[in-house]
C-alpha cells in the first residue's frame, strides 16, 4: 500500500453505480478514488497508470466476466479486491467464488433503489475498503469437488459434548473453508460467526456443506448444536448459545450491533462462556477490528480452550492480534494447524471431565 490515502479503482458497468460509489468513498479523507472503469478490459489498462491500492469489482460486466478478470488479476498482479455484488442467488454464488479466488470482502449491491440503498451501506463500504488496503492478498487453490478426508496425522476424534465456536471477518470465508474441509464427520458441534452481509450467509453455508465432511447449515432459532454439524450465524442476526437441559441450542436475537457488527463474535463467545465454560473451544480467525477479543478472553476465563490465528496466515491480523494482546489466546497457530488443534483440545477437555 502506498503512503497517504487509500487509492481506489472502481470497476462497474453501471455509470450510476460508479458515480455513487465514487461519491460515497470520497466522503472519507483517508480514501482517494483514482479512477473508474466500466469493464475489466478498461480496468486492466488503468491498473498500471493509476496504481490503485484496492479495487471494487462487480461480478457481471461486459467484455470480460468479473470472475475471469479476478482470477487473471490474482495470478499476474495480486491486490486487495472488494466485491460489490447483487443479492441474487446467482450474485451470491458468484461472490463466494470470488472470495475463493482471492477477493477479501463483499458489499451488497441492490437491484432497486440503487442510490438510496447504497447510501445505507456507505459506512460499511468505507470500512471494508480501508480494511482491504491492509490485507495481504492470498490467491486460493481451487475448491475441492468432494468432501476431503482429514489430513494424515490429524488426531482421531470421537464425538463428545464439546462445542467449538469460531469467529472470523475479512479473509474468514476461505479460512473457514480450509478448517471445515479438514475436519472429520465426527468433529464436535460447531457454531460460526462470519461477518457477512445478510443474504450471503445461506449461500455460504450451502457451499461449505458441499465441500466438508461435517454438515453445514445456516442457523435457525432453536437449532440444536450437534456433533458432526456446523451452524453459520445468519447475516444481521446475533447468535447466542443457550442450555436446554442436556442440549445446547442457538438463539437468534435482533439486538443492536456490537463492535459495529451483527452478528458479533463477542456475542457468540460470551454466551458460550456462560453456557458451556470448559466444554467449549474458542477460535478467532483473520479479520479487521477487535470483535471477538473480549469474548475469547471470557471463554478462557471460563475454562475453555482458546486459539487465535497467527499473523503470517491471516489476511488481516486485527481481531486475533487484539485477543492475543488481552491474553485471551491459549495458542497462536497458523491456519493449517488449527483443525488438528481443535480436535486435540476438544478431546483433552473431554478427558479432563
Amino acid at each position: 500500500m502506498t503512503a497517504g490515502p487509500v487509492r481506489v479503482l472502481i470497476v462497474d458497468d453501471s455509470a450510476l453505480v460508479r458515480q455513487i460509489l465514487s461519491r460515497l468513498l470520497a466522503t472519507d479523507p483517508a480514501i482517494h478514488v483514482v479512477g473508474t472503469a466500466p469493464d475489466p478490459v478498461t480496468a486492466e489498462r488503468k491498473l498500471e497508470t493509476l496504481a490503485p491500492d484496492v479495487l471494487t469489482l462487480d461480478v457481471e460486466m461486459p467484455r470480460m466476466d468479473g470472475l475471469a478478470f479476478l482470477e487473471r488479476l490474482m495470478r499476474v498482479r495480486p491486490m486487495p479486491v472488494v466485491m460489490v455484488s447483487a443479492l441474487t442467488q446467482r450474485g451470491c454464488e458468484a461472490t463466494l467464488r470470488a472470495l475463493e479466488l482471492g477477493a477479501v470482502d463483499v458489499v451488497p449491491k441492490p437491484h432497486v433503489d440503487v442510490r438510496e440503498r447504497l447510501e445505507d451501506v456507505a459506512a460499511e463500504l468505507v470500512a471494508k475498503v480501508k480494511a482491504a488496503a491492509r490485507a495481504r492478498p492470498r490467491p486460493r487453490r481451487a475448491a475441492a469437488a468432494a468432501p476431503r478426508p482429514p489430513a494424515s496425522g490429524m488426531p482421531t476424534y470421537r464425538a463428545s459434548e464439546a462445542v467449538v465456536v469460531i469467529g472470523a471477518s475479512t479473509g474468514g470465508t476461505e479460512a473457514l473453508r480450509e478448517i471445515l474441509t479438514a475436519l472429520p464427520a465426527t468433529a464436535p458441534g460447531i457454531v460460526i460467526v462470519q461477518h457477512m452481509p445478510e443474504g450471503f450467509t445461506a449461500a455460504f453455508a450451502r457451499r461449505l456443506d458441499a465441500l466438508a465432511a461435517v454438515r453445514v447449515a445456516e442457523a435457525a432459532d432453536g437449532d440444536r448444536v450437534l456433533p458432526g454439524h456446523a451452524l453459520v450465524a445468519p447475516g444481521n442476526r446475533h447468535v447466542r448459545l443457550v442450555r436446554d437441559g442436556a442440549a445446547v441450542r442457538v438463539a437468534l436475537v435482533d439486538g443492536p450491533p456490537v463492535n459495529q457488527h451483527r452478528p458479533s463474535v463477542d456475542v457468540l463467545f460470551a454466551s458460550a462462556a456462560a453456557a458451556l465454560g470448559p466444554n467449549a473451544v474458542g477460535v478467532l480467525l483473520t479479520g479487521m477490528g477487535r470483535d471477538g477479543a473480549e469474548g475469547l478472553l471470557a471463554l478462557r476465563r471460563a475454562g475453555a480452550r482458546t486459539i487465535a490465528q497467527d499473523e503470517a496466515t491471516s489476511v488481516v491480523w486485527g481481531m486475533p492480534r487484539e485477543a492475543i494482546a488481552l491474553g485471551a489466546a491459549e495458542r497462536v497457530l497458523p491456519l493449517d494447524h488449527i483443525p488438528g488443534a481443535i480436535l486435540a483440545l476438544a478431546a483433552a477437555g473431554r478427558a479432563a471431565r
